[in-house]
């Protein structure tokens, strides 16, 4: 470090092939700066920003409801709910599970509700390219119309726990 001002004359102007980066760089910027809302608005990953505050009594109320008036079956110990097409569905995320394990039909929409019991998660739909962070205290909504058949695991991909590894669900969609 100098205690002297540098001498006259030291900065240069940018030229030549720095310039053309330079400009490259301010390009690529005002690329991204437009591709942001775009794929915000256009993009198929978002959700539907619907939310709601809620109990989580309350809706574990209505998740043990809406599981038992649709369930059909068992997977380990975790019911399986077969909803109508296009009713609304629920999905809670509790230490260390997704519950219930949710039956859907190909190309039918429904309105998936899903939260937290106890502690932030992070719902990733697997294969699909599907991420949402699940908070305790909202009612998230999130608008599905399944369009393949198999068996989609749940994972947790926000770190909860101990048993953060074991937390896992399913949709089933036929």
């Amino acid at each position: 470090m100098s205690i002297h001002p540098p001498p006259d004359g030291w900065f240069q102007a940018p030229g030549g092939s720095e310039r053309l980066w330079i400009g490259a760089g301010f390009v690529w910027c005002l690329v991204l700066f437009a591709a942001m809302p775009y794929a915000h608005f256009k993009g198929k990953q978002n959700s539907t920003g619907e939310s709601y505050r809620v109990e989580q009594e309350a809706f574990l109320d209505r998740v043990m409801a809406f599981t038992n008036a649709n369930k059909a079956g068992e997977v380990n110990g975790v019911p399986i709910a077969e909803p109508a097409p296009g009713s609304d569905i629920y999905l809670m995320g509790q230490m260390w599970r997704w519950f219930p394990v949710l039956k859907l039909k190909k190309d039918q929409t429904y309105r998936l509700h899903v939260s937290s019991y106890d502690i932030q998660h992070g719902l990733s739909l697997l294969p699909m390219n599907m991420n949402f962070q699940v908070l305790p205290g909202y009612d998230h909504v999130l608008t599905l119309t399944p369009t393949t058949t198999g068996e989609f695991s749940i994972v947790c991909n926000e770190f909860c726990g101990i048993g953060h590894h074991m937390m896992t669900g399913r949709i089933i969609v036929e």
